[in-house]
């Protein structure tokens, strides 16, 4: 007989998920950032990257405080999101629109993170893993943080292209 699953099983499933997913950020991140034309917008992507480093080894001590070593497991998800970028990278390189597609592509990469993020830090907090809490909640606050600067540049790229 197979024993139930847990919320704990659930937790760690996902953080071998998010782990997938973070490493896969890092990558679409720095892909992004030699497409982006904007000076601001290769900067945001360029930070966001160095973030996302950070963001792994937060993650690798989470892992550690579960007694787990840090795994992964395929994130189909962030396949299908990084994919789409590079897909639209692709169509287009060259074109006006590009940094316009490419923020639209961050965005999503970013609300998956953000989703994911605020369940872990709900689940940790239900576990009460306070170390997951504190360390995942400040993951969490700079995915929204890039978020709203994302929102940002667009706002201000859209503003330049209509003046």
């Amino acid at each position: 007989m197979t024993k139930e699953k847990t919320l704990a099983d659930a937790f760690h499933g996902m953080m071998k998920d998010i782990y997938y997913a973070e490493k896969q950020s890092v990558r679409a991140l720095k892909k992004a950032a030699k497409a982006a034309k904007a000076p601001e917008l290769k900067e945001a992507f360029e930070k966001h990257g160095q973030e996302s480093a950070t963001q792994l080894e937060r993650l690798e001590q989470v892992f550690e405080s579960l007694g787990k070593s840090p795994r992964s497991k395929t994130c189909e998800a962030m396949q299908g999101l990084t994919a789409e970028m590079e897909e639209d990278m692709d169509d287009f390189d060259g074109a006006e629109a590009a940094d316009a597609v490419l923020i639209a592509s961050a965005q999503a990469i970013e609300h998956y993170e953000i989703a994911r993020y605020g369940t872990l830090v709900a689940w940790a907090r239900k576990l009460g893993n306070s170390e997951a809490v504190e360390l995942l909640s400040a993951t969490l606050e700079e995915e929204k943080a890039t978020d709203v600067l994302l929102t940002q540049v667009a706002e201000k790229l859209d503003a330049e292209a209509t003046a």
